[in-house]
């Protein structure tokens, strides 16, 4: 016996037998005498070079008793049938999670301490994991994704997603009947699954208190609060929040649009991702709304549209801004834009970019033309249901909103906002030109044809151009209009009668005296708009007077 233990390495003084005296040498010598013929790897020992051939080979002697998996070392396999007991040996000291494997465990420790040992050789970016590396080249520098199945046309660039695709998608071994819908889901995903019913919410924001079914899901709702934009392009360093938007910024820079884009057989509308057109197809086609109100018995095609239609019985306002401190019923996300400034939809046509999709959507109909939402009183249409539902007020003469200063009530929340204004006397918007102020950036706008001289408003019938449109309005009833137009709003104070609301308002200035305008320049006020931007005219023109002498 102590002749077999006899070998000791003349270098690090550790004792071998005699056997593995010479192939422990070879640690500090560098010598590798094995070479694979196949790739020209090589190898300091025998065994691990006959474990490397079977990566050529195929071969996979060792078989998992419980689901037939083979594997090409004895020791995956003893891995493996921890996942069938459950067994978890490997234990984080800082949050208590646990691992099937020891490098599972040193790899999630990364995420404690920052550590990313591994970087990409081409832009320097750092990885945790080698795998994460790997994956990276292959996607952002290479480009190349050669692993694909036979079940769809999907390819992965690495054969580790491929396989774990396979295994969650493909293989009934590893699905379980949903009890309560008949849906058959993996094994590991089935408690997930079954919270879409209970509609059980373990996972609750610390910041904004709203809950989640799944970690991952709130752990990407947190970087809305912390700002949080771990994905970057690595062309032009632009951030995002989710990896699906980084996919999809990239493909702006490769000009290649037919990468993971999962197209609707319906209305051919296009998706990043085959889940999110599932969605899609469940909300839109199929017709099926399989979530209801127990209140009022409404139905929804997807959970999270029954959540938030609940809070209208409720009158809950969960979710608060952390900014403003407002709070909303839903999509926190789209309010916090007004704060940030993201647009992140940009219009193809003309450049223009919106906070909102359906925003977009309703500008893209000023190009096209299209007003789908018809009036069913006046057949009048329009391209958004926004503007028809505002427009069906004037029908019913619906004005649904109440200024808490004079109790005057108004048909449009924008209107509302407006006239709010003559209470603070706030004028918020400045022309940079002339310092003239205004109360609404609608008239400074306005203000501004003055100095440029722009006309936009033009008559179809002679050319004419204005400035503002009820000048446009006027003109065209006056000059153009040959049958005579009912005049249903009478003066009380004399005889005089006119065709519509504001002209007969403007009128009753004449009576009272009252001047509502005033000059921000030399603070003169005048009874009639007109007559004040006709005077602002004489100092813009005095000032651009004084410029050229």
């Amino acid at each position: 016996m102590a002749d077999q233990l006899a070998g000791q390495c003349a270098v690090c003084n550790k004792t071998f037998s005699k056997d593995h005296t010479v192939s422990h040498m070879r640690v500090h010598s560098g010598d590798m005498p094995f070479e694979c013929t196949v790739c020209s790897k090589k190898f300091k020992t025998k065994p691990i070079f006959s474990l490397h051939l079977r990566t050529h080979t195929g071969e996979k002697p060792f078989e998992c008793t419980v689901c037939k998996k083979t594997f090409s070392q004895w020791g995956h396999l003893q891995i493996h049938h921890r996942i069938h007991r459950g067994e978890k040996p490997f234990e984080c000291t800082v949050c208590d999670k646990k691992y099937f494997t020891g490098q599972g465990l040193r790899t999630h420790l990364r995420t404690h301490t920052g550590e990313k040992p591994f970087e990409c050789a081409v832009c320097n970016k750092t990885f945790s994991d080698g795998r994460n590396l790997r994956s990276h080249l292959l996607r952002n520098h290479i480009g190349d994704k050669p692993f694909k199945g036979t079940c769809s046309d999907q390819k992965f660039a690495m054969k580790e997603r491929l396989s774990e695709r396979v295994r969650t998608r493909h293989t009934d071994d590893t699905k379980s009947q949903c009890g309560v819908c008949g849906k058959r889901v993996n094994k590991h995903f089935l408690t997930v699954h079954m919270r879409t019913h209970s509609g059980e919410m373990p996972f609750e924001c610390s910041f904004c208190n709203k809950r989640f079914s799944q970690k991952n899901n709130m752990r990407t709702h947190l970087r809305m609060h912390t700002g949080e934009k771990p994905f970057e392009c690595t062309v032009c360093n632009v951030k995002f929040r989710h990896t699906t938007c980084l996919r999809k910024h990239l493909r702006d820079h490769t000009g290649d649009k037919s990468v993971e884009v999962a197209t609707c057989a319906v209305c051919n509308k296009t998706f990043s991702n085959s889940s999110t057109l599932r969605s899609h197809v469940l909300v839109q086609h199929s017709g099926e709304k399989p979530f209801e109100c127990t209140v009022c018995h409404k139905r929804f095609g997807r959970p999270d549209y029954l959540r938030n239609h609940l809070f209208v019985h409720t009158g809950e306002k969960p979710y608060e801004c952390p900014v403003c401190k407002k709070t909303f019923k839903g999509h926190l996300e789209i309010h916090m834009r007004t704060h940030t400034g993201e647009k992140p939809y940009e219009c193809t046509v003309c450049g223009k970019k919106c906070s909102q999709k359906s925003h977009l959507t309703v500008h893209l109909r000023t190009h096209t033309g299209e007003k789908p939402f018809e009036c069913t009183v006046c057949s009048k249409k329009f391209n958004s249901p926004q503007t028809l539902r505002s427009h069906l007020r004037t029908h019913i003469n619906q004005k649904p909103f109440k200024c808490g200063e004079c109790n005057k009530m108004f048909r449009h929340k924008s209107s509302l906002r407006s006239h709010q204004v003559t209470h603070t006397g706030e004028r918020a918007f400045k022309c940079h030109m002339c310092n003239a102020s205004f109360t609404l950036r609608q008239s400074l706008r306005v203000h501004l044809r003055l100095h440029t001289g722009e006309k936009p408003h033009k008559c179809a019938v002679c050319n004419d151009s204005f400035v503002r449109i009820d000048y446009l309005r006027n003109h065209i009833r006056k000059a153009h209009t040959r049958e005579e137009t009912e005049k249903s709003f009478d003066c009380s104070m004399c005889d005089k009668s006119f065709c519509e609301s504001r002209s007969l308002r403007k009128h009753v200035l004449t009576h009272t005296g009252e001047k509502l305008f005033r000059c921000t320049v030399c603070n003169r006020r005048f009874s009639q708009s007109e007559n004040l931007y006709k005077h602002l005219n004489n100092h813009i023109l005095q000032s651009s007077k004084r410029t050229i002498d």
